[in-house]
């Protein structure tokens, strides 16, 4: 007699057991996925085996460095040639034995960074993941980072007899006992919003569920009609455009004679996990224009993104011109990416395993942690936002000054479930905007369609948006477009107020028309300028507006002003 063996519904048990276990995973492993790390070694590992000749070769590498190793070891101090490498940059490494020391674990990293590239049939998104990992595993070798194999501590050592170990156990003990009692970190009360930062005055005119407008005072007698509407990431809060008076890009703008509105989104929670990028779209952006609309009645507006404030910039400004709109003036975006398919080393933490672990715990939590985010950062720039300052506090008993830039990135926000995954999958995994396929209200925009003149930022040193990712807007845009290149990171680059120190920029522009120039070759045909881009944009800015008129109304009947600046979002933790 035959039987038919019983089976659950379809997806039944998955759906009960599985997300469970992935959120759990997904909480043990700090939502850095074990299964992508293992794919990628696979890759390497399997395709090596079969390769050997490339075998054959960093053998032979091995070898190379071990005879220039032995040579260094017999070479006088008087010959040794300082190091580029800025962790190894102090004098005192050029002493034997820290120079050996140095050299080995230069040889040593150069060696990993061959074997990982270049193996036949790995996939570039493989090499980089293991480049990655093999720099971590390395960083935490360096022999800068223990105090015998390091000579600056040890000189720092022998000159206050062990004092500086003194200080640096303290400052441990205190680091401990505050992450312990989640506390804030010393100084960080000197920049508090409202009291020495973001103080640009100003009035909240509106606020929804989502986000705060703020609209500044007017510094001057007269404005440009154009009012300038500045819509940061909802990754940062948004006083890193107004951090204190001397390098607020808000009260440069104001004190140049523009109105100035910014958006100041608020910080979600777990009541908030619906919240999708349409959500933003609408009830932050468009929002906001309807308000510009009737506190500046007939005025076309500047609208500016930062980082991903930018590249929804874009997108609104995008189905505003398909719909036959001509709200905008213009279109600035500082260090916002519109293309991803290359998006640098974020991308490392980007793939189907990895968005898939992401969203098991966002299914749980409802919100991505600020913690989260600050890791995968922390992790991209090991060295200068970990280790050098273990290295500085601990070992040679320095305390660390907090600066504004410093306070305002430790005040972090958090990410509604559905819309970080959707700005994972829609824009890095799908890159849907640069292939046309990105859809507000049910219908794909084209940035093709953007006629308006464009202003676009790229910053040097940047991890998050690297500038030649930023510079593809020129292929996907056939309007005036400006570009800057600045020195810096992605947010040192853009608070880049004039008078700074070893400030430097290009500025090209394509007009329409233009046939493309390759990111490559615009960075040589391009001149290097000193000083800050700032003034660049402002002349910019006033080209594309009417003559001076009397300032507006600090909001209007529909929108009356509901509290000073910086209003309550900025300030909830």
């Amino acid at each position: 007699m035959l039987t038919t063996r019983p089976t659950a519904p379809a997806h039944t048990m998955a759906q009960a057991f599985d997300p469970h276990v992935h959120a759990a995973w997904a909480k043990f492993c700090q939502t850095l996925s074990p299964e992508s790390v293992r794919l990628a070694a696979v890759d390497w590992a399997s395709h090596l085996a079969l390769s050997p000749g490339r075998q054959l070769d960093l053998a032979w590498l091995a070898w190379q460095e071990a005879v220039e190793l032995a040579a260094t070891i017999m070479q006088p101090s008087s010959e040794v040639t300082p190091s580029r490498d800025r962790r190894f940059a102090a004098a005192e490494w050029n002493n034997w034995p820290f120079h050996v020391w140095r050299k080995a674990f230069l040889l040593r990293q150069n060696w990993w960074e061959q074997a990982v590239r270049g193996v036949w049939g790995v996939s570039q998104h493989h090499e980089d993941v293991l480049s990655f990992l093999a720099r971590q595993w390395l960083d935490i070798t360096s022999p800068g980072n223990l105090w015998c194999t390091n000579p600056t501590v040890l000189q720092r050592t022998a000159g206050l007899w062990g004092a500086n170990f003194a200080q640096g156990a303290q400052a441990l003990a205190a680091d401990v006992l505050r992450k312990l009692q989640n506390g804030p970190l010393p100084g960080l009360e000197r920049y508090t919003p409202g009291q020495q930062v973001a103080v640009t005055p100003g009035k909240v005119v509106l606020r929804n569920a989502l986000m705060e407008l703020i609209q500044y005072s007017p510094a001057t007698g007269q404005v440009h009609p154009e009012p300038v509407l500045l819509v940061p990431a909802w990754i940062m809060k948004y006083y890193i455009l107004d951090l204190s008076p001397h390098n607020s890009l808000i009260r440069h703008l104001v004190e140049e004679g523009h109105t100035v509105f910014c958006v100041s989104w608020k910080n979600p929670d777990v009541s908030d996990r619906e919240l999708g990028m349409d959500d933003y779209l609408k009830r932050g952006m468009f929002e906001a224009l309807d308000a510009l609309a009737n506190i500046v009645p007939d005025a076309h507006v500047h609208v500016a993104g930062y980082c991903l404030g930018g590249t929804l910039a874009a997108i609104g400004a995008a189905a505003l011109s398909r719909n036959g709109g001509n709200r905008l003036k213009s279109l600035t975006l500082f260090a916002a990416q519109t293309d991803f398919s290359e998006p640098g080393e974020l991308g490392l933490f980007i793939d189907e395993s990895q968005v898939s672990l992401i969203e098991a715990q966002l299914a749980e939590t409802g919100y991505l942690k600020a913690e989260q985010m600050a890791g995968a950062f922390q992790m991209l720039r090991s060295y200068d936002l970990l280790w050098s300052r273990m290295i500085n506090q601990y070992l040679l008993g320095e305390a660390t000054e907090l600066n504004d830039l410093m306070a305002w990135n430790l005040d972090t926000t958090r990410m509604p479930a559905r819309m970080h995954s959707q700005y994972l999958r829609w824009l890095f995994l799908e890159d849907r905007l640069s292939e046309g396929r990105y859809p507000v209200d049910g219908r794909p925009v084209s940035l093709n369609d953007i006629t308006l003149p464009v202003f676009c930022v790229g910053t040097e040193t940047d991890h998050v948006s690297p500038w030649r990712s930023v510079y593809k807007l020129h292929y996907l845009t056939n309007t005036d477009l400006t570009f800057v290149l600045t020195s810096g990171g992605h947010n040192a680059g853009i608070i880049s107020e004039p008078g700074h120190p070893h400030r430097h920029y290009r500025l090209g522009t394509r007009l329409q028309g233009m046939p493309y120039t390759d990111p490559d070759a615009w960075f040589g045909a391009v001149p290097e300028q000193q000083g800050s881009w700032w003034p660049a944009w402002l002349a910019w800015l006033q080209a594309h507006s009417g003559a001076p008129v009397t300032p507006p109304a600090m909001g209007s009947a529909a929108y009356p002003v509901l509290g000073d600046a910086p209003g309550q979002y900025v300030l909830v933790k």
